[in-house]
């Protein structure tokens, strides 16, 4: 987009900025001549200032974060809080709102090269997760202790966004959810990828769409980690089996794959000696469980394989109950580990 058309999409949204700041800002409020918020993000708080009417200082629709320095127009507030990567869906996104219509094309563009943005690269998922905020406080934390979880310290690698964009076919309308977006690293902590779960909007289960998860990035090999390995760490598919094992051993270093052929593909820290194998009971987690452990067993590494009494542990949690999953865990663990990590089991 020419700049001169940036430049008048933000004044026309700064004519309206006490409605984009209500919009996509929903977690501030008016205070004089400005709207206050925590951040672009929308996250609670006071020390974004957006200017609501003209002044000396400048057109109204500019905004400054006094926490970060961070400085912009509605544009930006639109691309932030939406977590957009294309400035195309951002200027999509302005029009829309101000229900102005699509520009034509420009037939002089039409030989000119464009370099795509990477869209569901690594680069994509680490802007993702950076748009992103902590899960406390949010519907992220509301799904999950639906789900049984209720230990959520150390979980710094799960962040919320209030407004996912959820494309739900290459020809269908841009949606968006909240969504709890999880960083997939590697072993040296490295952000390669992101998984999304799109939730309803009052974080009792995920959003009413075909496809509410959705990973991208570079997934192969890596997951979504929580604490750090030693010598002894456990690995499941699925963030929410992988936590609820975590509820019963929240010392453990725990890694969640994405999909039973990510598990049996995930790479081991050099200082691995032994790897708890969290199984699903389907056919693909018996594949996954046996080429994991072949593989372990080729490196070197002990493997030990914790099966849950029903379809995965999520679902024993829920079913049985804290106390009970704890009990059918320490009968699989090896007795260094079970007087390490469930305590209350030894």
């Amino acid at each position: 987009m020419p700049r001169h058309d940036a430049s008048d999409l933000a004044c026309r949204l700064g004519s309206h900025a006490e409605a984009v700041c209500r919009h996509y800002l929903s977690n501030g409020r008016r205070q004089g001549n400005y709207w206050t918020v925590g951040n672009v993000h929308n996250a609670p708080g006071r020390s974004m200032f957006v200017r609501l009417r003209p002044s000396p200082k400048g057109r109204p629709g500019k905004w400054t974060d006094a926490a970060t320095g961070q400085h912009g127009d509605l544009l930006d507030v639109i691309r932030e809080s939406l977590g957009l990567v294309e400035f195309k869906d951002v200027a999509d996104e302005a029009r829309a709102f101000l229900a102005m219509p699509l520009p034509e094309p420009d037939p002089r563009l039409s030989l000119a090269k464009s370099v795509p943005v990477p869209t569901g690269s690594p680069e994509a998922s680490r802007r993702l997760f950076a748009m992103s905020q902590p899960i406390l406080g949010t519907i992220v934390e509301t799904y999950l202790r639906g789900r049984g979880i209720t230990t959520l310290h150390g979980t710094g690698s799960l962040r919320f966004h209030p407004r996912c964009y959820y494309r739900p076919d290459d020809d269908g309308p841009t949606e968006t959810w909240p969504a709890m977006i999880a960083a997939v690293t590697d072993l040296d902590g490295r952000l390669t990828g992101a998984h999304r779960t799109w939730l309803a909007p009052d974080g009792t289960g995920k959003a009413p769409i075909d496809t509410p998860r959705r990973a991208m990035g570079d997934l192969l090999g890596h997951a979504v980690r929580f604490g750090v390995p030693g010598s002894v760490m456990a690995a499941g598919e699925g963030i929410e089996t992988t936590l609820s094992l975590r509820c019963a051993m929240p010392d453990m270093a725990m890694a969640a794959a994405l999909s039973a052929a990510h598990l049996a593909a995930i790479l081991f820290p050099p200082t691995l000696h032994r790897l708890y194998v969290i199984r699903d009971n389907d056919p693909a987690g018996d594949g996954a469980r046996d080429t994991l452990i072949e593989r372990a067993t080729e490196a070197g590494i002990e493997a030990i394989v914790l099966s849950p009494a029903r379809e995965d542990f999520n679902e024993d949690l829920c079913h049985f109950g804290l106390a009970t999953l704890s009990a059918s865990i320490a009968e699989q663990l090896m007795r260094r580990d079970r007087l390490r990590y469930l305590k209350r089991a030894a």
